[in-house]
């Protein structure tokens, strides 16, 4: 798939067909996740994979309630391991670069699903504490997103962009 198509025509999933998907492409969707910058090429991510159902709906309590986690056929927990960051980086990297590197595998694992016929969303809404707790985290990595992940069960329209020219800033803010 085109890649500007992507980026222009892929939007946010909330409702899945409860078809499987194949170990072989979970695993191509989270290669190109790791093919992200990462600062000092450190690659701070970790991923736990949800499928059990009694799992994905402790999800849901600790997503505030966003039901539709439990209707994917998998979730993906995107963490930060802060200590890898750190270890170079100092608090700048525990506070941020681990942060800005999920980031930017987040948004790599989202793309790659889409091109291969997936749909996601991002969710940054919810307790760390209790997803930390529910997915036995260690304390020096952080959740930072849940991506449930399969085949759309809807086609929702793409929600419209502030234009550009309100983004931009030449020279100074």
């Amino acid at each position: 798939m085109d890649l500007f198509k992507a980026i222009y025509e892929r939007t946010s999933i909330r409702s899945f067909k409860s078809s499987p998907i194949p170990e072989e492409d979970l695993m191509k969707i989270l290669d190109y996740a790791i093919q992200a910058p990462s600062a000092g090429n450190l690659q701070p991510w970790e991923f736990v994979i949800v499928k059990n159902e009694e799992t994905k709906r402790k999800l849901v309590d600790a997503a505030y309630g966003q039901d539709f986690i439990s209707g994917a056929p998998i979730v993906v927990v995107v963490c930060a391991n802060k200590r890898i960051s750190s270890s170079r980086y100092g608090d700048r990297g525990e506070n941020l670069y681990c942060i800005q590197d999920t980031a930017a595998a987040t948004y790599g694992l989202i793309l790659a699903a889409y091109a291969l016929g997936y749909g996601a969303c991002w969710i940054g809404a919810f307790s760390e504490r209790k997803v930390s707790q529910i997915l036995n985290i260690p304390e020096h990595v952080r959740p930072v997103a849940i991506i449930p992940i399969g085949i759309p069960a809807e086609k929702p329209l793409k929600p419209e962009r502030i234009p550009l020219s309100r983004k931009i800033h030449l020279e100074k803010y």
